[in-house]
Order: C-alpha cells, then sequence, then structure tokens
C-alpha cells in the first residue's frame, strides 16, 4: 500500500495526499505526504486538513440517517412534514427519499444564474428551494445534486434537530469520535489547511446554473467558502479522520463505544433507490438513501455492501460492512487522472 501511495506523488499525479484505513474501528494504515501548498514551500503534515468536496455528503448523509435511527426522520414521509414550506409548486407529496438518491429534480434553481456569494445565505437558498418547481418529473433516474443537496437535506436536518448541519455533525459525530473533521472551518484552522490546485474555471454557458462544479472549485480557497456550511461540498478534514468516522459505520453503527446507528438503519440507507445513467454525472450510478453504492462501472472495492462517496477531484470515504474495513483518501491536486485511489485500495485488499 505504501508503494502504491508513493507511485501517486512520483508519477505527479499529486502535490499532497493522505491515505487511512481501519480494520474492525482499528486503525491500520495512515499516510501523508507531498506539500500542502502549490509551490511545494509547505510539506503535508500529519495534521494537515483539506476540503473533502463531495465525500462530505457522506457526512451529511450519516446525520440524516442518525435521525432516522432516532425515529425523527421517515424517508417514506413527505419533505413538507418536516419543512412545511416545501410544500409549493407541485411538491407538497415529494418523499425525502427523492432528496437523498438525487431524485428530487432540484439540481439547480431554473432561470437563475446568481453568484457564488449566494451559496453562503442558507435561509435565501432554502427559501428559493422551497419555492421552486422540479425541472422534470421527480421520482424516475437520477440527476446528481452537486450542491442543492446541502440545503435540501440540510433544511431538514435542521428543522428536526434545531442545530445547522455542521454543528450537528460536531456535536453528535465528530467529537464523540474524536474525529478532525469540520463543517464550517473555524480561522484558528486556516494554517494546517492544504491549498487546492483546482482545473481552470470554464466559462458558464448563457442560462447555465451556478452549481456549475468548475465555478464552484474556484472558491475552495477562499476564506467564506472555508467558514461557511455547505454539507454538499466543503468538510475540512483529513483521511484519518473520514476514515475513522466511516470505521462506525463499517463496524455496524458502532465504534470504541461511540453508536451513531444499529446496523439495520445501515442496512436501510444503503438498499438500492435508483441504477442507471445519471442525468447530471452522464454515467451509470447506483444510489442508496444518500450513499454512493458499487456497481460494475465503480466497484470501489469487492465485496457487496460497501458504500459512501467521492469528491471532486478524487477524494474518497467509503465503509465495508462485509469486511468490517473503513477507507479515505485526501488531496489538493484537483484531477480525476489516474487511478489514485484505486491502486491503493487494491493494495489493501490484496493484503487482508
Amino acid at each position: 500500500m505504501a508503494d502504491a501511495f508513493a507511485s501517486n506523488l512520483e508519477d505527479d499525479l499529486e502535490i499532497g495526499a493522505a491515505f487511512a484505513a481501519t480494520i474492525g474501528g482499528e486503525p491500520v494504515v495512515d499516510m501523508w505526504a507531498g506539500h500542502a501548498d502549490v509551490a511545494k514551500t509547505r510539506p503535508w503534515e500529519r495534521d494537515t486538513i483539506v476540503n473533502m468536496w463531495s465525500s462530505t455528503k457522506a457526512m451529511v448523509t450519516t446525520c440524516a440517517h442518525m435521525l432516522v435511527d432516532r425515529d425523527l426522520l421517515d424517508i417514506e414521509e413527505p419533505v413538507s412534514r418536516y419543512w412545511p414550506e416545501f410544500a409549493q409548486a407541485g411538491k407538497e407529496s415529494m418523499p425525502v427519499k427523492y432528496l437523498l438518491s438525487h431524485r428530487s429534480a432540484l439540481t439547480n434553481l431554473s432561470g437563475e444564474i446568481l453568484p457564488i456569494e449566494t451559496f453562503y445565505d442558507w435561509d435565501l437558498m432554502a427559501e428559493k428551494l422551497a419555492a421552486q418547481a422540479p425541472l422534470w418529473l421527480p421520482g424516475g433516474e437520477s440527476a446528481y445534486h452537486n450542491v442543492t443537496f446541502r440545503f435540501l437535506v440540510g433544511e431538514i436536518i435542521r428543522r428536526i434537530s434545531g442545530k445547522s448541519v455542521g454543528t450537528f455533525l460536531r456535536d453528535e459525530i465528530a467529537e464523540p469520535l474524536g474525529a478532525d473533521f469540520h463543517l464550517g472551518l473555524g480561522d484558528e484552522h486556516f494554517g494546517r489547511v492544504a491549498e487546492l490546485l483546482a482545473p481552470p474555471p470554464r466559462t458558464p454557458r448563457p442560462g447555465a446554473p451556478v452549481s456549475n462544479p468548475t465555478i464552484l472549485l474556484s472558491a475552495g480557497n477562499r476564506p467564506e467558502w472555508r467558514r461557511a456550511e455547505i454539507p454538499a461540498a466543503n468538510g475540512h478534514g483529513n483521511a484519518r479522520s473520514v476514515a475513522r468516522i466511516m470505521s462506525a459505520l463499517a463496524c455496524g453503527g458502532e465504534v470504541d463505544g461511540v453508536r451513531l446507528m444499529r446496523e439495520e438503519t445501515i442496512a436501510n440507507a444503503i438498499r438500492e433507490q435508483v441504477n442507471g445513467m445519471d442525468r447530471t454525472l452522464r454515467e451509470p450510478i447506483s444510489w442508496g438513501a444518500g450513499f454512493m453504492l458499487i456497481t460494475a462501472e465503480h466497484p470501489f472495492g469487492p465485496n457487496p455492501r460497501i458504500f459512501g462517496h467521492t469528491g471532486a477531484g478524487g477524494s474518497q470515504a467509503f465503509a465495508d460492512l462485509d469486511a468490517q474495513v473503513s477507507w479515505s483518501y485526501a488531496m489538493n491536486k484537483m484531477t480525476m487522472k489516474g487511478a489514485r485511489a484505486k491502486r491503493i485500495v487494491n493494495a489493501l485488499y490484496a493484503a487482508l
């Protein structure tokens, strides 16, 4: 595994990166190397953290299913039961599971091109999405909700728990597990955040939604982006912290005496909701209720009950219920070139 990890840097596929894995809740691999800045003047340290992009969705999905486990949320029920204002524009009967499985047809705000700063205003975006009509008939094929997942699922968590998603995640998951993961990063942590090298932004075509990923990627190094709570995309952590959180799920919902949920709840969360060509990603994807599942195109590992989420540029957060294994990959070079995490994961399973 160390050889596979080192080859990513030797082949110039990364600037800096980290990989961590657990078996049965025990840390077995914790590697980091390279640099935390694009100029390669600052080494990637043990406590370096980085924006994990959509791997954050695995954390937010976990928050949602903790509420399910506590009988506070039923994903078969209409969203409007928990968020009354959502019952506009024909959405009064839309079930929560459509939001989690990217089938709500609310991928963006129709007819609006908004500056990135708008996405830092939670109340405004929640209000706009509550009033938004679905862009097509909900409940069929999936269309990945790059950023709107933040407000759609996050608002339900906020309405039920009375806490913002970042606060809920901190109080109920990160602090009990001792995981260095943050949603809404404090300024005191900025000095150890790895600088992102994003791909060049593309000029959006007329009428394109601001959720265009290249627009968002360009915001990743901004202080205001780091401070905001963007549960779809801006969780800051490292491979160690994410593997730690996912280890609880890999072990049936509990690790080291900290219980997040029952294994029955996990089984329901990873029951397939939809499998097919995703309208946004334009590739075959299998979705549970918020978690990515394995497919022939994206096996992630050899066992059937592997679930989690990937992030833009190559980050990963996954759990394997069959092997009680969890792993995470974090890096700061935003590119999908090369099977960077895959080669390490293959080495992990070969060693089991």
